[in-house]
């Protein structure tokens, strides 16, 4: 744990839920804080706990500290003064594992992050420890400083956003699943983007543990570590599938068909969270409870019901084409494929060629329908463009046959029709069950 400066002014940018937690744990370390935001707010629970709230406004603030939310850019006005200005920029992950000695494990990665996150903290539990999943998944970290015990593990997803401002963020052990384009409409390329998942192992030590995807190294001083899916584990190999799941020291944890989870993408998710949970001191027998008992995480892969044989499956959370290439993978035949949303500044040709086999027709909704419309034409897929996300579901429900799996994985982002992609989700279960799911 790296030492807080000695309280001064603090200028908190961003008041979504990082944001507040942000602000009320530099308050209660005897920081003054000012918090700004783009949009007007209710912040009448900041004020009347001392802290002094701009919003809408993009002034620039003197501060000897600012903390930045993940959804605000760079060059929002406030936080492009600070950066010009010298001063230190954190993310919110930064103030609060500065604030407090728990141990931390962090996951990253273009997808995937999320159900490795929520099982990673449940299989902990399952093995006796305490454990709280926390960061991108929902609960800010900052939220849980001094909230829980000393001893509790904080098992935090960690967006490209959330590493962009780290100088000592350490977990103890740490995973980039994978990493594919994604958020172009806010990095200048690629590589860029990549840089900032490697953030999360660029402060590790030489006795944590760092995973990483093929052709990618560690950026810290721990040996980088890999999950090898298939064929013989190399000399490198943390865990490994051959037969089943093994980790290194271990051995065989369990057979995969103990394991609910579908698709390739989570054998990965899985083999990394049996690694992870193994650095944190558990055996083959509590890994593998833990994994058998995961419920899973609402919006991915989710069935939410069935109709006349008839199965609707909601992943929402599919919002890059790699997700739902990924999603195709775990339903590789009869397939009616719900798609489309906001920009993220992705292509569509991969989406396409991987729907070729298993998608009967791709149903398309949102500002990216036409260009999901073109990639599928080329790869002769058929496709109906919708109006509404009720509109498809009911249309697919309509045109299915006993069998046939109706599946949101949109690709895209949701800002263009809903607030979030759990909105999202909630919306295709309403229709689902419109349509007769149960």
């Amino acid at each position: 744990m790296s030492a807080l400066p000695d309280p001064g002014r603090a200028l908190v940018v961003g008041l979504a839920k990082s944001g507040r937690a942000a602000a009320v744990l530099l308050r209660d370390l005897g920081w003054q804080v000012v918090a700004v935001d783009s949009s007007a707010v209710d912040a009448a629970d900041l004020q009347s706990a001392g802290i002094e709230v701009r919003a809408p406004s993009d002034d620039p603030v003197p501060a000897d500290l600012v903390v930045r939310s993940p959804g605000v850019p760079r060059e929002f006005p406030p936080l492009a003064a600070a950066y010009a200005a010298g001063t230190p920029v954190w993310s919110e992950i930064e103030l609060a594992s500065r604030a407090t000695s728990n141990p931390i494990m962090g996951i990253t990665g273009t997808n995937g992050k999320t159900t490795t996150t929520e099982l990673l903290a449940h299989v902990l539990r399952e093995g006796g420890l305490d454990a709280v999943a926390c960061g991108n998944v929902g609960t800010p970290m900052a939220s849980l400083v001094g909230e829980v015990s000393g001893n509790t593990w904080l098992v935090v997803e960690c967006s490209s956003f959330q590493l962009e401002d780290v100088p000592t963020f350490r977990p103890h052990a740490a995973v980039l699943l994978n990493v594919t384009p994604d958020h172009m409409d806010r990095y200048p390329d690629f590589d860029a983007y990549r840089r900032a998942k490697l953030n999360l192992f660029a402060h590790q030590g030489e006795h944590d543990l760092a995973i990483l995807p093929e052709g990618l190294d560690a950026t810290g001083a721990a040996p980088t570590r890999r999950l090898a899916a298939s064929g013989a584990p190399g000399p490198d190999a943390v865990s490994w599938a051959e037969g089943g799941l093994h980790v290194q020291g271990l051995g065989l944890v369990a057979p995969w068909s103990d394991i609910p989870l579908l698709g390739a993408h989570n054998r990965e998710n899985v083999m990394a969270t049996a690694a992870m949970a193994a650095h944190a001191g558990l055996g083959a027998e509590e890994i593998a409870r833990g994994l058998a008992t995961f419920p899973g995480v609402p919006h991915r892969l989710e069935v939410v019901g069935e109709a006349d044989g008839v199965t609707f499956v909601n992943d929402s959370k599919a919002t890059n084409p790699a997700a739902a290439i990924a999603a195709l993978d775990a339903y590789p035949q009869r397939v009616r494929l719900i798609a489309g949303g906001s920009s993220k500044g992705t292509p569509f040709d991969d989406l396409a060629r991987a729907a070729a086999g298993p998608v009967l027709r791709a149903y398309l909704i949102g500002e990216t329908a036409p260009a999901i419309a073109a990639a599928m034409e080329g790869e002769h897929v058929e496709y109906a463009l919708e109006p509404d996300l009720p509109t498809a579901v009911s249309r697919a429900a309509a045109d299915a046959q006993p069998g046939d799996v109706v599946l949101l994985a949109p690709a895209c982002a949701s800002f263009d029709q809903f607030t979030g992609y759990e909105h999202r989700g909630e919306v295709f279960r309403e229709a689902a069950r419109e349509a007769g799911a149960r």
